[in-house]
């Protein structure tokens, strides 16, 4: 009896985190009130109340069903043991987005997050979320992309702070890029290659900097040294004058 209350409460709270999907979806987050997800879902507002706190919470808990397993990428990369840690940033990138292209229900639900919120009043909460999120992917992306500098796989050089912000931004903009219609389901998405392109043109980069002039280039020639007349030494034959 028990067993069957929990499965039937669990099969509520999704029914009402699907029904938040389409009515999110349909009207915009804004616009949409508890008592419309109520009469989507075929449940009363106690129901709905008694899984979720109020609408910011029932919010972030649908955006949790689609963004937990990517969140739990980044949290596998353990610098200090990975032998190779570059391969396993590359891998943990291409995943999010393969899923994303793969995954209609992703590209739903972050076609609200993008397209159908204002973060205000009631859902500022969830923007300040979302920043705590973006902050921790982006410090396990520096984790790994410094753990690549030092085992020799990047340049000395490489900025990896700023490496993963170019990293992060670019896979936020292929996420966008594929939700901009969210029912269709888009061809291979080369997302492998793309990563792997932005990661060998920053290290192609920093060792075209590093390296000296181009061979066969023709060396200067140094400029001549002044010459330096010494003191009573002459200096060339004077200047004759013109007769009157």
């Amino acid at each position: 009896m028990v067993r069957r209350t929990k499965d039937e409460a669990t099969e509520t709270r999704n029914q009402i985190l699907d029904a938040a999907e389409r009515v999110f979806s349909a009207r915009g987050v804004s616009r949409t009130s508890l008592s419309d997800i109520a009469e989507a879902a075929s449940v009363t507002r106690g129901a709905i109340y008694w899984h979720f706190k109020d609408k910011a919470d029932l919010f972030c808990e649908m955006v949790a069903r689609v963004t937990m397993p990517m969140e739990d990428a980044p949290c596998q990369i353990n610098p200090g043991q990975e032998a190779d840690p570059l391969a396993s940033v590359h891998a943990m990138l291409t995943g999010i987005l393969e899923r994303t292209a793969g995954d209609a229900q992703a590209r739903r639900v972050f076609h609200i997050v993008f397209n159908k919120c204002e973060y205000v009043d009631e859902m500022e909460p969830v923007w300040q979320r979302f920043r705590e999120m973006q902050a921790g992917c982006l410090d396990r992306l520096e984790q790994g992309l410094s753990a690549a500098i030092a085992c020799g796989q990047l340049p000395k050089t490489l900025d990896a702070r700023a490496t993963a912000v170019g990293l992060h931004a670019l896979v936020n903009g292929m996420i966008s890029k594929l939700v901009m219609d969210p029912e269709h389901r888009p061809a291979k998405t080369g997302a492998a290659d793309i990563i792997r392109v932005f990661i060998d043109g920053i290290r192609g980069a920093l060792a075209k900097s590093a390296k000296p002039a181009a061979a066969g280039r023709p060396a200067k020639r140094p400029l001549p040294k002044p010459r330096v007349h010494r003191k009573g030494a002459s200096a060339g034959p004077a200047p004759r004058r013109r007769r009157a």
